[in-house]
């Protein structure tokens, strides 16, 4: 076990990809555990992570996000939700949150947002008055609802990388937290609004709020065909998925008339990289999952769990403050791949519920993406606003405390992830 992690820690301090830092790491634990007797393990524990039959849903929804993104959707969406908070003070850092809480049920992908949403909404903020590090940081905080509200590419992954949860259940416990989430924000950005004095727009008339709705609505319908189709039983994930990409096409084409074949191959070849970087992490980090449960890794973290505290809320507490830890020098996919397969099972074995503790996880590794200094959806708004990465840090702080007391509220009440998909057994 030794031999694993010096070479865990090695690799990783001289730079390599996460992806990489696994696959020599898992190899040398598997050898430390049976010399060249197990290392023909390796090349079948690899394939055996990437070639579950639902991870064909990932390239699909990360296919149907650039295909949206490519039509216009953004645009339509911040017309329409612009009618509707308009007259309220700091109106469009509302409009921002909100945007993201409607393409967080089309993307799944915290990048994928900030990039869309980032590139309209924070220079017409800036415009509008706004400071340009608080439109970054409003724009990067809400973005990582993305992977909250199903469909999450994040979620497909944890569900074929632990095999202890349905990806139905995960969907489905999401959605309260993701809506939680969104709910803090917009208390936030309000609070703000109104100490610093942001600007507000006129009332929308009816007419236009009215047609700005139906403009949006065969987009907002995308959400509800992925949703519908997966908790009504009618289709399975890859299945919905496959349809939400064509759909996508088709209203692309016919109905927006925005999207060309550049675009469509521009999406493609979008897809395939970030494809590629997914299942490279999850064949590598299937030969280090491996070794974890072979070497008994995740007995000793659960005892050295209970050694700290027998109460249950603080051992969730202390578990959530490792994985902010991890965030600040990991994205969020490396770090799930990484230190899932240790904390899931010690957790579960001390009592903890999966679909809570899932649920938790991956909303608290989600913060990542806004923690420096690897937070990525951040630093991509900051570079959108053309704002140093440091003032949009000291800007996002508000939003980042928000999100604390959700990952409290969420460990404290079980029931806000488990409810849902309660009432879909």
């Amino acid at each position: 076990m030794s031999v694993a992690i010096v070479a865990f820690v090695v690799v990783l301090l001289i730079g390599a990809p996460v992806a990489v830092v696994m696959a020599i790491s898992g190899v040398a634990g598997v050898y430390s555990l049976g010399g060249e007797r197990l290392v023909g393990i390796i090349a079948d524990r690899m394939f055996s992570g990437v070639s579950g039959y639902m991870l064909i849903a990932v390239p699909y929804f990360i296919f149907t996000a650039e295909l949206m993104n490519q039509g216009g959707l953004t645009q339509k969406l911040i017309t329409f939700n612009n009618a509707l908070l308009g007259r309220v003070r700091g109106a469009l850092s509302h409009v921002n949150v909100t945007v993201s809480l409607f393409f967080a049920g089309l993307t799944g992908a915290a990048i994928t947002d900030t990039v869309a949403i980032g590139k309209i909404m924070i220079p017409e903020m800036k415009k509008q008055g706004y400071d340009a590090e608080y439109a970054a940081a409003v724009t990067a905080c809400s973005s990582i609802i993305g992977p909250i509200i199903p469909p999450s590419v994040v979620m497909v992954v944890y569900a074929t990388l632990l095999r202890d949860i349905s990806v139905i259940d995960l969907f489905a416990g999401g959605i309260l937290p993701g809506l939680l989430m969104a709910l803090t924000l917009l208390v936030t950005s309000m609070v703000l609004a109104w100490v610093r004095g942001y600007p507000k727009q006129g009332a929308t008339p009816i007419k236009i709020a009215v047609m700005a709705f139906f403009s949006a609505l065969p987009a907002l319908l995308v959400p509800l065909i992925i949703l519908g189709g997966i908790l009504s039983g009618m289709t399975t994930i890859t299945e919905a998925s496959g349809f939400a990409a064509v759909y996508a096409i088709f209203i692309g084409f016919v109905f927006y008339k925005n999207l060309t074949l550049r675009k469509v191959w521009e999406a493609l070849v979008t897809t395939v990289r970030f494809s590629g970087v997914v299942f490279f992490l999850l064949a590598t980090s299937a030969v280090l999952g491996w070794f974890v449960t072979r070497s008994g890794i995740a007995r000793d973290a659960a005892e050295l769990i209970t050694t700290v505290s027998d109460v249950a809320f603080i051992q969730i507490m202390l578990v959530c403050l490792l994985l902010i830890i991890i965030g600040t020098v990991m994205d969020v996919l490396p770090a799930l791949v990484v230190i899932g397969p240790v904390v899931v099972p010690a957790m579960v074995s001390l009592g903890f519920d999966p679909l809570h503790f899932a649920i938790v996880m991956i909303v608290t590794l989600n913060i990542a993406n806004v923690t420096p200094p690897v937070g990525m959806t951040l630093m991509t708004a900051a570079r959108i606003a053309q704002v140093p990465y440091e003032r949009a840090i000291i800007a996002s702080l508000p939003f980042y405390f928000a999100f604390l007391a959700v990952i409290v509220l969420l460990a404290l009440f079980p029931a806000l992830s488990t409810w849902i998909p309660g009432l879909l057994d």
